[in-house]
């Protein structure tokens, strides 16, 4: 798996974190989006995993609760590598009892630049990410399938 694994960071690097990110929805259709994501260690289960920020209120974070699982798919010209797995929300309507909230400015910092995410103004992107209720999505790198 950690060769897989360093092919998602390629990948993810070489793309600027752009993946697209697919669960169920129920009625058995799939619900797909584009996100930016990298690697990163889940923080409450230590997980490696692939991590992503999502605006609170979302469709796929609706799935997400009701499905538990997802898969991400990342490509380069014709190379890809798609990671499936359980995902992990942390957020503030997704509360973990094993993670203090105090330090989810932090997490979504570090998800951020996880998926090749950079900013001139931190503070502000604090703001923006409280007022926007954004989550912590964690995918655990469960299966990895690819062409690399």
């Amino acid at each position: 798996m950690p060769s897989d694994l360093e092919l998602v960071r390629k990948l993810s690097a070489a793309e600027h974190g752009l993946a697209t990110i697919t669960t169920v929805r129920p009625d058995g259709t799939v619900h797909a989006s584009v996100v930016n994501a990298g690697v990163i260690e889940d923080p409450v289960t230590g997980k490696t995993s692939v991590g992503f920020v999502a605006r609170g209120g979302t469709r796929k974070l609706e799935l997400f609760r009701r499905n538990g699982h997802a898969t991400i798919v990342f490509r380069r010209g014709w190379d890809w590598v798609a990671v499936q797995g359980a995902t992990h929300l942390v957020g503030p309507d997704d509360a973990d009892p094993d993670f203090d909230d105090a330090k989810l400015p932090q997490l979504l910092r570090d998800v951020f630049i996880a998926a090749t995410g950079t900013h001139d103004d931190w503070d502000a992107y604090d703001r923006v990410m409280a007022e926007e209720r954004r989550v912590a999505v964690f995918i655990e790198a469960s299966r990895i399938t690819g062409n690399g």
